[in-house]
C-alpha cells in the first residue's frame, strides 16, 4: 500500500514537472505517465483532467468586467424604448441635425437627451446653491418671506464651474 501511495506521489510530483516545464502550458499526459512508469487508470485520468484544466483559460477579471459593463449597456438601451425625456425627441432631433450628428437610433437620440437633462439639472442645481449662500448674507438685513429667483449672477457662477463663460465684457456695464 505504502508503494501505491509512493508511486501515485512520483506521479504527481513530475506531472507537476511536465506542467511547469511545457512552454505552452499544456502537458502531455502520456509522457507524464510513462516517465512515472505507472499504468494506473486513476492517475490517468486524473493527468487527463488537469490537461483539460491547464488548457481551458479562465476569463479574466477584465473580461468579467467588460461583459458585465455590454450587458448592462444593453439592458439601458432598451429601457430607452419606453422612456420619454424632458426634452422632446423633435427638439432633441432639431439640434443635433444642427450640429451634424445623423442617428436614426431613436433609443441613442433619448440617451443624448437624458445627458442633456441631467446637464441642466447640475447647473440648476449648482446656481440654486449659490443663491442660497448669497441669500444667507442678506438675511439679516431683508425678511423671513424672501423668494428664490434665479440672478444671471448665479446663474454665471454655476456655469463658470463648468468651463461656460457667460459674464459680459467689463466695458458693457
Amino acid at each position: 500500500m505504502s508503494d501505491q501511495k509512493s508511486q501515485s506521489d512520483e506521479t504527481h510530483q513530475s506531472l507537476a514537472m511536465d506542467v511547469d516545464t511545457q512552454p505552452n502550458g499544456s502537458s502531455n499526459s502520456q509522457s507524464s505517465a510513462t516517465a512515472a512508469g505507472s499504468s494506473n487508470a486513476a492517475d490517468q485520468i486524473s493527468e487527463m483532467e488537469t490537461s483539460k484544466e491547464a488548457q481551458v483559460p479562465k476569463p479574466t477579471r477584465r473580461d468579467i468586467e467588460m461583459n458585465r459593463k455590454q450587458r448592462s449597456l444593453a439592458e439601458f438601451l432598451s429601457m430607452m424604448d419606453n422612456y420619454t425625456p424632458a426634452i422632446p425627441d423633435a427638439v432633441t432631433d432639431y439640434y443635433l441635425s444642427r450640429t451634424g450628428f445623423d442617428c436614426d437610433d431613436v433609443r441613442i437620440k433619448r440617451l443624448l437627451a437624458l445627458a442633456a437633462q441631467k446637464f441642466i439639472t447640475d447647473i440648476a442645481t449648482d446656481a440654486f446653491q449659490f443663491c442660497k449662500i448669497r441669500q444667507q448674507g442678506n438675511r439679516s438685513k431683508q425678511g423671513k418671506d424672501r423668494k428664490t429667483v434665479l440672478t444671471m449672477e448665479d446663474l454665471s457662477a454655476a456655469l463658470a464651474e463648468y468651463g461656460v463663460n457667460i459674464k459680459k465684457p467689463d466695458y458693457y456695464s
